[in-house]
């Protein structure tokens, strides 16, 4: 069972109230290839995975939670102090008027988040492979979110984000070689 502690990942800081930052994030919060999405296909993966990588799956989806909850921080906190004026003018007029400030799974364009965003095969080698390429396109989109604002405080934790996802690439990348050699020994009946 998982142990939770009160506190984020990693610490999440903003400099400037900014809902147009707010609504490109939220493409990691409820888009196809954003923190939710991940969550739900690894921990939905272990069940059909070879016992040897079972823990890598339950570890990063469970990690995946933690960061949607940063990506929910960040958005609550750039948001937080916009005006009426400021959400529409960052294109959250639908937003607001459906949720306030509440936040919605759904991703930068206003499109809700859907399980049909959550891959599963039941091919060991085809499910590990669409958790690289998953973990390769958060990679992707935290650069360019990143980019995309000038905010230092809010770069620093997106950074980190995008370093974790190259991590999580890695231990996939890891989990198919294990795989591969399992398939490849001899057996003996």
């Amino acid at each position: 069972m998982w142990l939770y502690e009160k506190k984020l990942q990693y610490p999440v800081k903003v400099s400037k109230c900014d809902p147009r930052m707010a609504k490109l994030l939220l493409e990691q919060y409820g888009g196809a290839d954003g923190e939710l999405a991940a969550a739900l296909r690894y921990l939905n993966q272990r069940y059909s995975i070879p016992d040897k990588v079972i823990g890598l799956l339950t570890d990063i989806g469970t990690e995946e939670f933690a960061h949607l909850e940063m990506i929910a921080t960040m958005v609550y906190k750039l948001t937080k102090d916009a005006t009426v004026e400021m959400m529409k003018e960052a294109g959250l007029s639908e937003m607001y008027a459906q949720h306030d400030r509440a936040l919605f799974y759904s991703n930068s364009s206003g499109v809700p988040f859907t399980a049909a965003y959550i891959q599963a095969k039941g091919d060991p080698l085809a499910d590990l492979y669409e958790d690289i390429a998953a973990e390769e396109k958060a990679r992707a989109t935290y650069q360019w979110l990143i980019d995309l604002t000038d905010d230092v405080d809010l770069q620093d934790s997106l950074k980190f984000l995008r370093e974790r996802e190259i991590i999580h690439s890695l231990r996939f990348r890891e989990a198919v070689e294990i795989i591969k050699a399992d398939w490849n020994t001899k057996r003996v009946f």
